[in-house]
């Protein structure tokens, strides 16, 4: 999936421009951000999509050199349930 990244934001839209899928995250200082809202269309739902969100989210921000805070449910819970993977990633 070709995700657009703009600043504070990572989507998806269909060949139409409908949104279909997106994370957002707010800059909370130099070294981390919040994960506030994550978004899949129901067309999309069950298909891994919001996983992938976090991931280019993960990917964008490590490569930054800063942490995420997750404030959004769906992040809160992924980063719980996959602690090993992204424990490194989360801020205090």
């Amino acid at each position: 999936m070709n995700f657009i990244r703009e600043k504070n934001r990572i989507y998806y839209l269909d060949d139409s421009g409908k949104l279909l899928a997106e994370i957002t995250y707010i800059d909370l200082d130099k070294s981390t951000v919040e994960a506030d809202h994550t978004f899949v269309d129901s067309s999309l739902r069950g298909q891994g999509v919001a996983e992938q969100l976090v991931e280019a989210l993960v990917e964008e921000i490590q490569s930054q050199g800063k942490k995420i805070k997750p404030t959004c449910s769906y992040v809160v819970k992924l980063f719980r349930r996959k602690a090993d993977k992204y424990g490194s990633i989360v801020a205090d």
